[in-house]
């Protein structure tokens, strides 16, 4: 009997591994999307360093889009997975990271980078791929470049620089009485060249004269100094850009100088980034900021904004970063939305058939309807200017309050009205 107990173990073994077979293989059949190969997503994102506190956001936002996606089966029948590496908001790391994602990763698909600055470091690495990639809120990033397989993620249309700073010339054209003179500055980099540039052509178009035109280094912490040179050729209107770290020094520097033109604002990246706006509190009422993608107002809403925004919320807790997503996270969703959408229709990881896609076809999207022109910017702009009005504290509260956030131009998305000149802010 015990010389064939061996047989009889063998036969229970056996049976045991076809049980197992068995169940992994209905498994599959009921959840297709994890029985081959996951599509890896691949991308560079400021995790740290200056532009870190919207990096976060856009990182979150992916994971919630990767999530919802593996959640109806996957891309192609295959989960989704984010390979992504920090750029510690500097460009020169950038080219490195998109070469390693693609030559050393082998991903399938690439989004980002995050920011102007990284976006126009990764195109030169990506088109030498041939390869197809939607970058996040980079202005006119790709209008050097022109190059095919680059999406733009920012709504400011196929005339980014000069859409960009628009509506704040605009409200300038309209006050009574007319400001006349204008102090241009901004970061020396390609996002503070692009936004001096756009606002400078619109500031001459709206035949205004400008008395101060330059640029700071990147590096530089005490703007007292630039806000003095502003404040010598006594400018009727400020106009700043600058990202999340110099938004704060140039707001401090302009309270301590005592500079109060009639306007005063531009394109200030910290502004969307609670953790700044909680530092900077009432120092930053009466100022304009014509960097705003998204705010809770109801024309700003679509499809799935909602949606997207409370599972950010949730996400949020306990980490650290900014607990609303305002701005950073609809779009770093409707960036994968995109892709997405463009992989399906075309049932191809192929990236100049997901161009081609991508260029004749419009998407339905948590930030609205969306086509792209030759350089893949928008083809219909939507820009907003807003206005910090009445604040009285640092809380959260006021911070998203919208009669202290206010969007006072354009027409179609305004909830107050424009307080001018400055100084009547800060009464």
């Amino acid at each position: 009997m015990y010389r064939y107990k061996w047989l009889h173990n063998l036969s229970r073994l056996n049976s045991a591994i076809l049980q197992t077979l068995a169940l992994v293989f209905c498994w599959a059949l009921i959840n297709p999307a994890w029985a081959a190969d996951p599509i890896k997503v691949g991308f560079s994102m400021s995790l740290t360093g200056g532009g870190g506190p919207a990096g976060k956001q856009v990182l979150v936002a992916l994971e919630i889009w990767r999530d919802d996606v593996n959640a109806k089966g996957g891309l192609l029948g295959r989960p989704v997975e984010l390979v992504y590496y920090d750029d510690q908001t500097a460009p020169a790391n950038v080219p490195a990271i998109y070469t390693k994602l693609i030559d050393v990763d082998k991903v399938n698909l690439l989004l980002g980078p995050y920011a102007t600055n990284m976006i126009a470091a990764a195109i030169p690495v990506i088109a030498q791929h041939n390869l197809t990639t939607i970058g996040m809120l980079g202005l006119a990033a790709n209008s050097q470049f022109h190059y095919k397989g680059y999406f733009s993620m920012l709504t400011y249309g196929e005339n980014p620089a000069r859409e960009f700073s628009r509506g704040f010339f605009e409200l300038a054209k309209a006050q009574n009485p007319r400001p006349q003179k204008v102090a241009i500055v901004g970061v020396d980099a390609e996002f503070g060249k692009t936004s001096t540039d756009g606002a400078r052509q619109n500031a001459l178009a709206g035949g205004f004269k400008i008395v101060y035109d330059n640029r700071y280094p990147p590096n530089m912490t005490d703007l007292a100094p630039i806000v003095r040179a502003i404040k010598a050729t006594n400018p009727d209107i400020v106009f700043a850009a600058a990202y999340p770290p110099d938004t704060v020094a140039f707001v401090r520097a302009a309270n301590e100088v005592g500079l109060t033109p009639s306007i005063m604002g531009g394109t200030f990246v910290g502004m969307l980034a609670m953790p700044l706006k909680i530092m900077m509190g009432p120092l930053m009422n009466g100022y304009l900021n014509n960097a705003e993608v998204f705010m809770p107002v109801p024309t700003l809403y679509f499809s799935g904004t909602k949606d997207v925004l409370d599972k950010y919320r949730e996400r949020a807790k306990g980490q650290g970063i900014d607990p609303f997503g305002f701005n950073f996270a609809p779009y770093g969703f409707a960036a994968g939305q995109v892709l997405a959408s463009a992989v399906t229709a075309t049932n191809s990881l192929d990236h100049a058939k997901l161009a081609e896609y991508m260029h004749s076809h419009s998407f339905s999207t948590v930030v609205g309807e969306i086509a792209f022109g030759p350089d893949g910017e928008w083809v219909k702009p939507r820009s907003i200017v807003s206005q910090w009005q009445n604040l009285t504290g640092n809380d959260v509260g006021q911070l998203i309050d919208p009669k202290k956030w206010v969007v006072v131009w354009p027409p179609e998305h305004k909830t107050g009205d424009f307080i001018y000149p400055y100084s009547a802010t800060k009464k």
